[in-house]
């Protein structure tokens, strides 16, 4: 199974779109495939044993389109900007010479159509061969575009926007050429032999119009994407022979020594060998605080080094680079459908075909009852122009294409559209503890001395007991090291003597002349250290889930510090949000009751599953969808029929990632919980989840608004525009007024998709 991202050329409306599709799926070998007209690209899933690329573009190419492949290189997509300017350089120059031609003709229509009398250049003007003069070119050199699309529709026996702008401006046209050849047959019928040149113009020229605005809107709502590809540096500089070179990123190679000076961006992702610096990541992972990079830590290419300067080792480049792999992800998002586009595609499939029948009844009912050809023409015309099936296809994937760039802009990459749109429907977050709401390793959270007993104070004592720890490689050592650190004790550490690890009790060593013991109780009441004076506080801080460790000098008792897996500090602000929002929040646990209860307290949740086996966790998820009773829930806390997200970032953790509704996983965690996963939290901060669910909200809130002016568009534009108020008032819709509403409609659906750019974190305004 392969993917292939197409670009595509030569559609006009969403059922241009669904042309594409159905041709696409009807390859064999074609499982799945999303054409998106806000983008103009299409996704396409297929297997490489029963078909070809070249297969695929061929069907598009027989439907009348075209279309290319995609490159994976960020940096190659200029080539899609630069045909992009083209074709909008090509609309202005058609747009300006039927512009003028128009303004022409209409000048010229005025004195018929006011019915005054103006100076005779006027009537010049109004001369029907010099209209058909002036019109002829726009109608078959500036509107070529919607006879070839029409000719391409009704080959393969499908109808399109193509189809109503070329059956309504040539019925207008050929209405007027008629009657310019051959006034006697309208003076024989009773009837002026009155011309609409400037109609079919004007309308021709309006609806190129709408097309350049909406190629330009549609062109911003991947802006993300674009600025995505912008960050990453042009040239990097290597070691080569063992000098320093300038070359193009394209030339690094994994193993390449980069350097990287204070200010410059880092050009590819990679590792730390030498010196250090603080880096700003924000751009890749949204989190605003720079970052402190020491040799053996990784970096990410695009990111900007703020302060020292730093040697790394290449080890991710192209396309297999951080930055690379999310433009690839939010690309191949963009390309899905959301559940609620169906609807739009269903619509779209029939519309055209039923606007063409309530033009040829309108026709022939005005023909009919009223006898009057010209009052047929023009109100089957006016229906034709009017309908406008582009603003129901751009509705939905203009607003799921900004959305997602603005997640992405938020460091949260959300992997399809069904995602996007599930996420604000959550109505239970399930969070892991470990490494979700944790740090995910041990850190000092207590620590005290036993007063009046020997004398030591706290630093010193931290200093003894940091130099026995630091020669240890349980992950309990590193923290005490870390916290020494923080606390003033100064480097280098002081190398203990005679130095022993005790599995399962504790390591000891000899220090300064000293012997320096820490270790467990079990431990001290072996080696008959009397620990009643700091009991208590042992007591309280296992309690409350922390891991107690004893310090020894010379055979007594001097301290206690307490570890324990330390909360994120957003992680209690986040939980809290999340009930203000409504939600049920749930933390499902492999660790045990106790120590899982003292973490959810101090984040404020309520609801605890915990000493669950990792093949338990889906299980647990599922019994929460469904409300089904669980011998590991408590049946008093069952829920019907939920919808359900799962916050980890484990191994363990991705059947349930796979298990819920929506799974989000914790950028800093596992490549396989990411993978099971429906969104990612690149920074690791818990806010991302908030950002997540409201930018949701926000994007259908958006998509509904498309909608709703989309189909209010043409089921009020439709009726009025087949004459319905000119038995009562007498009114007719102009077919100029109707080609102006049609190629601005689709035009502020994509401009208020657009106002999703204005999202920001941490609002649920836009």
């Amino acid at each position: 199974m392969e993917t292939l991202h197409l670009q595509l050329k030569g559609m006009a409306c969403a059922s241009c779109a669904n042309a594409i599709e159905q041709a696409i799926q009807s390859v064999p070998g074609v499982v799945e495939c999303n054409v998106n007209f806000g983008t103009e690209q299409a996704t396409v899933k297929y297997n490489t044993k029963q078909t070809h690329s070249d297969q695929i573009t061929h069907a598009v190419t027989e439907v009348g389109y075209s279309a290319y492949p995609i490159s994976e290189e960020p940096d190659e997509n200029d080539t899609e900007k630069a045909a992009r300017e083209a074709q909008e350089k090509d609309l202005k120059q058609k747009i300006f010479i039927a512009g003028g031609l128009s303004l022409l003709l209409v000048v010229g229509s005025i004195p018929s159509m006011a019915g005054i009398k103006l100076h005779p250049i006027f009537n010049i003007l109004h001369n029907p061969w010099l209209q058909l003069l002036l019109a002829s070119p726009v109608q078959f050199w500036v509107g070529q575009s919607f006879y070839r699309g029409a000719w391409a529709a009704f080959r393969h026996r499908t109808a399109d926007m193509n189809t109503l702008i070329t059956l309504g401006t040539s019925a207008a046209y050929f209405y007027s050429l008629w009657a310019t050849i051959n006034p006697g047959f309208f003076n024989s019928q009773g009837l002026m032999p009155e011309v609409y040149y400037e109609a079919s113009a004007v309308i021709i020229s309006l609806t190129l119009l709408g097309r350049f605005l909406e190629h330009r809107a549609k062109g911003q709502t991947s802006e993300a994407i674009r600025k995505l590809m912008g960050l990453q540096a042009k040239t990097a500089r290597v070691i080569r022979g063992g000098k320093e070179v300038d070359i193009p990123i394209g030339n690094v190679v994994v193993g390449d020594i980069v350097l990287v000076r204070p200010g410059e961006k880092i050009p590819v992702d990679g590792e730390v060998i030498s010196g250090s610096s603080t880096i700003d990541e924000s751009m890749i992972t949204g989190e605003s605080i720079p970052i402190t990079k020491q040799p053996g830590d990784e970096v990410i290419g695009a990111t900007i080094n703020k302060t020292g300067s730093f040697q790394f080792q290449a080890t991710r480049v192209g396309k297999d680079t951080a930055l690379a792999q999310i433009v690839k992800l939010v690309q191949e998002a963009q390309g899905s459908k959301a559940p609620i586009q169906k609807l739009a595609d269903q619509v779209t499939g029939w519309f055209v075909p039923a606007v063409i029948a309530i033009a040829i009844t309108t026709f022939i009912l005005w023909f009919n009852f009223m006898g009057n050809l010209t009052l047929a023409t023009i109100t089957t015309v006016s229906v034709l122009i009017i309908a406008c099936p582009c603003a129901l296809g751009l509705a939905t994937p203009t607003s799921v294409t900004v959305g997602l760039g603005k997640g992405a802009e938020h460091g949260i990459l959300i992997k399809g559209a069904e995602s996007l749109e599930l996420a604000h429907q959550i109505q239970t977050i399930v969070l892991d503890k470990t490494g979700t709401i944790t740090q995910g390793k041990p850190g000092v959270t207590n620590f005290i001395t036993v007063q009046g007993t020997a004398n030591h104070n706290e630093i010193n004592l931290l200093r003894l007991a940091a130099a026995i720890e630091n020669r240890s490689e349980h992950p309990l050592a590193e923290a005490i090291v870390q916290y020494a650190e923080s606390q003033g004790v100064e480097k280098p550490l002081p190398e203990p003597e005679r130095f022993e690890a005790i599995a399962g009790s504790g390591v000891q060593g000899v220090v300064s002349d000293q012997l320096i013991q820490i270790g467990t109780q079990r431990w001290m009441d072996e080696l008959k250290i009397e620990t009643l004076p700091l009991h208590r506080q042992k007591v309280a801080w296992e309690d409350a889930g922390e891991t107690a460790v004893f310090i020894a000098v010379n055979g007594k008792l001097e301290g206690l510090i307490g570890i324990a897996d330390t909360v994120k500090p957003s992680s209690e602000a986040v939980v809290k949000t999340l009930q203000r929002m409504g939600l049920e929040v749930v933390m499902l646990t492999g660790d045990n009751q106790r120590t899982a209860e003292a973490i959810a307290q101090q984040v404020g949740i309520n609801r605890v599953l915990a000493e669950v086996r990792p093949d338990q966790k889906a299980a647990v998820i599922q019994s929460l969808q469904t409300g089904k009773t669980s011998s590991i829930q408590n049946p008093k806390s069952k829920i019907q029929n939920r919808i359900v997200a799962m916050v980890g970032d484990g191994i363990n953790d991705a059947p349930a990632l796979a298990q819920a509704d929506v799974g989000l996983a914790i950028g800093t965690g596992t490549d396989v919980a990411i993978a099971a996963s429906d969104i990612t939290l690149i920074s690791g901060d818990l806010q991302g989840i908030i950002t997540a669910i409201r930018l949701s909200r926000a994007t259908m809130g958006n998509i509904r608004q498309n909608l709703f002016f989309a189909f209010a568009y043409n089921v009020a534009g439709i009726p009025l525009a087949a004459g319905i108020l000119f038995p009562l008032f007498g009114w007719l819709l102009n077919p100029i007024i109707a080609g102006a509403a049609m190629a601005f409609s689709s035009v502020s659906v994509v401009t208020n998709a657009l106002r999703l750019r204005q999202f920001q974190l941490q609002s649920n305004r836009f």
